[in-house]
């Protein structure tokens, strides 16, 4: 088989296709974690490229994501210690009070494309609880969401929170969201901001010293 078409369809977002050639290159004996990083997160990367440059729009970045997640639903389970490290470990979701997941959703798969270990909690987060999952986690990030105004003060409840458990200085924070901007990033003392899921993924490797 052609592996490289595991690349191409991902990019497609052909999912059953992905899957089908994925089981192949498994019984075929390529390493899962091969799979991964050599067709996997560069068709992420691809798919995030295309994005900035207004060739695919949100739609194409979700049955992306979404195809990339079949594949790894079969790969993660195969993988031992040694086979493939995680960028980092992040742990994400949506603020309290805020219901909203479309935003947080695409960034947790942008960000699982680009090798990185997610823990998402979902929506209507309290502040305790990222911190309860921080610690539990060991995770290098914390990126938080905010869809609505009257939720973004979350934001900064939950970084003071971070640091009253004596976290802030293990993790990194960054925050998105429509009603988000840098500036707000910046006062409530934010590590950074991400306009959008491809950003975020950016923005993370960077904070965390890999771009």
């Amino acid at each position: 088989m052609e592996l490289r078409q595991i690349y191409e369809y991902t990019v497609s977002g052909n999912a059953p296709k992905v899957k089908e050639l994925t089981e192949q290159a498994l019984a075929e004996g390529v390493a899962p974690g091969e799979i991964i990083s050599k067709y996997l997160i560069p068709a992420m990367a691809e798919v995030g490229d295309r994005f900035e440059r207004n060739e695919f729009y949100v739609p194409e970045l979700l049955i992306a994501a979404r195809a990339m997640q079949g594949a790894l639903a079969i790969l993660k389970p195969l993988l031992t210690d040694t086979d493939l490290k995680p960028a980092g470990k992040v742990v994400i979701g949506t603020v309290k009070g805020d219901l909203h997941d479309i935003g947080k959703n695409l960034v947790s798969m942008m960000l699982q494309g680009a090798g990185f270990e997610i823990v998402d909690l979902g929506v209507d987060v309290p502040p305790e609880k990222f911190v309860d999952a921080v610690k539990q986690s060991k995770a290098d990030v914390v990126a938080l969401s905010a869809l609505l105004t009257t939720t973004m003060p979350s934001m900064k409840t939950t970084i003071d929170a971070l640091q009253a458990a004596g976290l802030r200085e293990r993790v990194k924070v960054v925050i998105g969201g429509a009603p988000v901007t840098q500036r707000y990033a910046d006062e409530i003392g934010a590590d950074g901001y991400a306009p959008d899921a491809n950003s975020a993924v950016r923005r993370t490797r960077q904070l965390l010293g890999l771009a």
